[in-house]
């Protein structure tokens, strides 16, 4: 699935789902600007792809920040000269039953996980239909498809993505633009390993979710980026409004 010639910016592209996006991306073909809070994060990815040869641009974002996230869309444009991917990957969450959990974990949750997505994607838009054509993938979660224990906040939130991607997706049609869901289960990332050390609690919970995935393990972050280059790529150019899940059978509905 080649992406020669082809632009991208990634959300969150610094580390663990978005840094595979990234580099899976640019192996295709594309140059990518990689916007993340963590600026040496996102200098670093950039510093691998340009050891491929491919140009990449290294943002230092806060997507919670609309303002913020419309200087670094222009700016990947004025760099570039055009975008024609948006992949929104950045992600946190906390897990905790909801009982327990307070108002300012789920500010930053539903800030992170789905009002990042409407300011990428409010600046991206406008320039996708003065072109006509563009692709958006948004990673998702399964939990956000069916729900997950100590994950309320989180799976409401990511529920609110797949929801928000098929609205826009139904709306920008007219305009050849492509909006997707990608979904993973629990995937190995530095998110997942500090959840998992959090408490003794949480590591069961991650044990018992990995043992219920019907392949026994969780993906790799190459794993979903596959499925993100696959709704990136012409091959995916009658396909919109879609969930993919990618988390080893877990969910199955």
């Amino acid at each position: 699935m080649k992406l020669d010639g082809k632009t991208a910016l990634v959300a969150g592209g610094g580390r663990g789902i978005g840094r595979a996006v990234v580099l899976a991306l640019a192996r295709a073909g594309a140059q990518v600007a990689i916007a993340d809070i963590l600026k040496d994060n996102a200098e670093a990815v950039r510093d691998e792809i340009q050891q491929m040869g491919q140009k990449a641009l290294a943002l230092r974002v806060d997507l919670t920040k609309r303002a913020e996230v419309e200087n670094s869309v222009q700016e990947a444009i004025s760099r570039f000269g055009s975008l024609d991917i948006l992949v929104n990957s950045a992600g946190w969450d906390r897990l905790e039953p909801f009982i327990e959990s307070n108002e300012e974990t789920w500010e930053k949750i539903l800030a992170v996980n789905f009002k990042s997505v409407l300011h990428t994607t409010k600046a991206v838009l406008p320039h996708m239909i003065s072109r006509g054509r563009g692709k958006i993938i948004n990673i998702g979660s399964d939990a956000g498809r069916v729900g997950s224990t100590w994950e309320a906040v989180y799976a409401g939130a990511k529920g609110a993505v797949i929801a928000f991607s098929k609205t826009i997706a139904r709306e920008v049609a007219r305009h050849k633009i492509n909006v997707n869901v990608v979904c993973p289960g629990l995937t190995d990332t530095p998110l997942l390993e500090a959840i998992q050390s959090r408490s003794a609690e949480t590591g069961r919970l991650i044990e018992a979710i990995t043992k219920a995935t019907p392949f026994r393990r969780v993906a790799q972050p190459e794993e979903i980026a596959e499925a993100v280059v696959f709704f990136a790529s012409p091959a995916a150019d009658f396909i919109t409004g879609q969930t993919l899940s990618v988390s080893g059978g877990l969910t199955m509905v």
